[in-house]
């Protein structure tokens, strides 16, 4: 597995993801990708070695320099793709990004998704609040969370 930046041919294959993970609620459509690099944020795929997209992440990025705050806007890892740390990974290397910037990270997470709860706390995430009703049309709530911005020559002690 090799992590690059997501593009527009990946999109598809996203989609097809998004469908299978988000079913419940409602998962990104090809336009909401497309928006989200026409943007410019940080976006990467998770490519097998047959270069099929295993996975995804996608980090928003807000303010000016010396002002920066950044949020995950998704990561996802296809159901047969999941439990071989693929998601760590992209999870890892968008805090690597959000750490360049001297960003902190925020996210929204289903408060029922228990393995990506103690992913984010694995990484320094804090709970800070609770969104109801956040994910429609499921209606399930998220936590927001926080990870406080890392300069990168503190990562790198």
């Amino acid at each position: 597995m090799r992590l690059e930046p997501l593009r527009r041919k990946h999109i598809r294959r996203c989609v097809e993801i998004e469908r299978i993970l988000f079913a419940g609620d409602d998962p990104w459509s090809a336009a909401a990708f497309h928006a989200e690099l026409d943007a410019g944020g940080y976006y990467l795929a998770a490519l097998t070695d047959t270069d099929d997209v295993a996975g995804y992440a996608g980090l928003a990025i807000a303010g000016i320099p010396g002002d920066r705050e950044t949020s995950v806007h998704t990561i996802g890892v296809h159901p047969d793709h999941q439990g071989q740390g693929i998601g760590t990974a992209l999870l890892e290397a968008l805090l690597t990004r959000a750490d360049e910037l001297g960003a902190p990270v925020f996210l929204e997470v289903r408060t029922d998704n228990d393995n990506a709860i103690r992913l984010y706390e694995r990484h320094g995430f804090a709970r800070i609040g609770v969104r109801r009703g956040y994910y429609q049309p499921s209606g399930a709530d998220a936590y927001t969370m926080k990870r406080q911005a890392r300069q990168a020559q503190e990562v790198a002690h």
